[in-house]
């Protein structure tokens, strides 16, 4: 009988990893295979790294993506991180286009940096009395 109480507790510590732990990540796994595995050409996708891109060709391990027109690139399936819903990429764009300024150069970091928007921070030559 003391061996079984003392059994216990190990047993219901490994149910309960199981259950919290491992469960879990498999059921994420399956969801990530099934994704990868029902990629079609004309979906919007975002890689792991955050490239987002068009699936042009779907290969048995591997997916032919457009990063933009006429720019093409192989990538395994195990790198696409999710698929994505039609708005989901255009808020992302218009996001980022609107830190932007009239000439696609971030206002705010120019300003920090000291540099005028389009010009060199006093160190190029086209800085009139300064040496390269």
């Amino acid at each position: 009988m003391g061996d079984i109480t003392s059994i216990v507790p190990l047993i219901l510590v490994a149910v309960v990893f199981y259950f919290l732990l491992i469960r879990p990540q498999r059921k994420r796994q399956r969801e990530q295979l099934e994704m990868q595995n029902s990629l079609v050409p004309g979906t919007r996708v975002m890689t792991t790294t955050g490239l987002f891109a068009t699936v042009v060709a779907v290969d048995n391990e591997d997916v032919i993506l457009e990063l933009s027109p006429g720019v093409e690139t192989r990538w395994v399936k195990a790198a696409i991180g999710r698929v994505l819903e039609p708005g989901d990429a255009k808020e992302t764009l218009e996001s980022s286009d609107s830190d932007l300024g009239a000439d696609g150069v971030k206002d705010e970091a120019d300003a920090k940096d000291g540099k005028e928007p389009g010009g060199s921070a006093g160190n190029g030559p086209d800085t009139p009395g300064k040496l390269p």
